[in-house]
């Protein structure tokens, strides 16, 4: 149990279990898109490859077509004539690589073959059956003798009335087909309607089958080889240890293909999706110590300062007693206390830079998912547009590189805001644009109030531009901490939205209210270090109010927070810029 009463202890556990659960949900978050983007590129991979298999069996079924209206095969109910069809259909076979290519009468006999590897009658093969309806048959089968993998084309032959007077039929030879692409790609394999693995560019998955009563795979001989499947999100997983060939981890993809009447299915490892997680995470976890690393010195430099004024004060009021016997000591004494204020000025200017770091710093987690999410679609559409350039497609590579570029546009507002707000402001007070403001507050704060659920009501198209007078920075800053903190006090509830307005009065008003409990204490809110938050949180030191409130006095304005009917109103009051304030 960590003990209470060193808060420095306090604070490192805070921050570290802070950095932990962070590096966590950046873990959880990068893996799932490096798994949505993996899985998109997989798809486009199993969709060339079931392109390349359905083209190089289309050649066949080309093949059929073309051979069935031979004048050779119309001699057939002749010795004479058999034979020249069976020259004719093994001198197509040896050309095309068919394994076989025969002739069956409309009773399925068949009467002239190369090779003969159908048998004598195929009548009771659906192939023929629908042939004889008139229309092409085709069906993958494994043949007995060997296991041999054979995809069967079958071309109706149309007599002089239209009747269908027998079919031509190619049997392709799957081994040759799978010569092409053996090897090749991640793993890929092509299933039958009894769920057998027919076709692969991996040997050892041939023959496989699913079993629906086993979480696992039963091998052709019986045997079953242990499966481990899990889901991360949408993705599922497999995990298996008995073949050297496949990845331990991989991401399963599938596909049906009614035209051959097969489902393509690919394994993909996922290890570089865990990679690209992993890197994500380091960095978050590198940020956030420093992050944490700032947050101790502010805490510390705080009770610095708290020890040196209740010193100070002592002395003050020892050597107020004594004015009359001690005055060149009370001289000095307003000169040390001059010296003290503007330290203590100096340290008030940190701490409202350290505010901006601590915003920052909540917000890096939803920024590095805006980076990264372009930034992924960026790889994809430009991978993407190789493919559509290599097949000649041009207008579909230009309509991927508009997309990238409209991705690059939103990452560099992005970083532009991100850049400005984390600049400190030396800047005199000027003419700023109040809309552009908050806008650039609501930029910087849309990825939390997206991940939290948090609706906003901001119409900022309504009115033509508001010019107030401020600091650019600054009043960003403020408008941050007010979305932050309605933000923070509706995470406890299904409901958030907040509702930002501006009445453009005599006196500039921007009202900023939420829909969560409320105030408890409204007259302490703007007090420092005045906290509802939890004790050693990196979110609960309580300055972020107090420090908002000192910027817009600074700027002549005025905030206070107030309890509705339902929720908290902050009211931010502003002067209108006057032209004479330039002068």
């Amino acid at each position: 149990m960590l003990d209470t009463r060193h808060p420095r202890l306090a604070l490192i556990f805070g921050v570290a279990c802070a950095i932990a659960v962070l590096s966590a949900a950046v873990w959880s978050s990068g893996y799932r898109q490096a798994l949505t983007a993996l899985a998109e590129r997989s798809a486009s991979d199993l969709a060339l490859a079931s392109d390349r298999v359905s083209t190089q069996l289309q050649i066949f079924r080309e093949q059929a077509v073309l051979v069935v209206t031979h004048p050779a095969l119309r001699r057939l109910d002749e010795p004479v004539g058999r034979r020249a069809a069976e020259v004719l259909l093994r001198g197509v076979a040896d050309k095309t690589g068919a394994l076989d290519v025969f002739y069956a009468d409309a009773q399925g006999q068949v009467l002239a073959a190369a090779e003969g590897v159908a048998g004598r009658n195929v009548s009771d093969k659906r192939y023929f059956r629908r042939a004889m309806q008139g229309a092409m048959g085709a069906e993958p089968m494994v043949l007995p003798a060997g296991n041999r993998r054979a995809y069967f084309f079958a071309a109706p032959d149309f007599g002089p009335r239209g009747q269908v007077r027998g079919t031509l039929v190619v049997v392709a030879d799957i081994e040759v087909v799978e010569q092409t692409w053996r090897g090749s790609l991640p793993a890929v394999y092509f299933t039958i309607e009894d769920g057998r693995v027919f076709m692969s560019n991996r040997f050892e998955l041939l023959f496989w089958q699913r079993d629906d009563d086993n979480p696992g795979l039963r091998m052709a001989d019986g045997g079953d080889l242990p499966l481990t499947q899990r889901y991360v999100g949408t993705h599922e997983i497999w995990q298996q240890d008995w073949s050297p060939y496949l990845p331990s981890e991989a991401l399963h993809l599938g596909i049906d293909l009614p035209a051959i009447g097969m489902r393509g299915e690919i394994l993909v490892d996922v290890t570089p999706a865990q990679r690209i997680a992993l890197l994500q995470t380091l960095a978050m976890a590198a940020v956030c110590l420093a992050f944490g690393t700032i947050l101790f010195w502010v805490a510390e430099r705080r009770r610095t300062l708290a020890e040196t004024n209740a010193a100070l004060e002592l002395r003050v009021d020892t050597r107020t007693r004594a004015l009359s016997e001690a005055n060149q000591l009370l001289r000095r004494e307003v000169r040390e206390r001059r010296e003290a204020e503007a330290a203590l000025k100096q340290a008030q200017a940190e701490l409202v830079q350290a505010d901006k770091l601590s915003a920052l710093g909540q917000m890096s987690a939803g920024i590095s998912h805006e980076l990264n999410q372009p930034l992924m679609a960026i790889q994809q559409f430009a991978e993407n547009g190789q493919a559509f350039v290599a097949r000649g497609k041009a207008e579909r590579a230009g309509e991927n590189l508009n997309r990238i570029a409209q991705m690059s546009a939103r990452m560099a507002r992005i970083i532009k805001n991100l850049r400005a707000f984390a600049r400190n402001e030396s800047e005199p007070v000027g003419k700023v644009d109040l809309l552009q403001v908050i806008n650039a507050a609501v930029e910087l704060t849309e990825t939390r109030l997206r991940d939290h659920a948090v609706t906003l009501d901001w119409h900022p198209e309504a009115t033509g531009p508001i010019f107030a007078r401020g600091g650019e920075v600054r009043l960003t800053q403020v408008f941050v901490n007010l979305i932050n903190n309605a933000t923070d006090a509706m995470l406890e509830q299904p409901d958030r939205h907040i509702t930002i307005a501006i009445d453009p009065g005599p006196r500039l008003a921007v009202t900023v209210q939420d829909i969560g409990p409320g105030l408890h204490q409204p007259e302490k809110v703007f007090e420092p270090f005045y906290t509802t938050k939890a004790v050693g949180s990196s979110e609960g030191m309580g300055l972020g109010l107090s420090i908002s409130y000192g910027l817009v006095q600074s700027f002549g304005g005025n905030i206070r927070g107030t309890n509705t009917a339902r929720g908290a109103l902050f009211t931010v009051e502003l002067e209108h810029w006057k032209e004479e304030d330039a002068a």
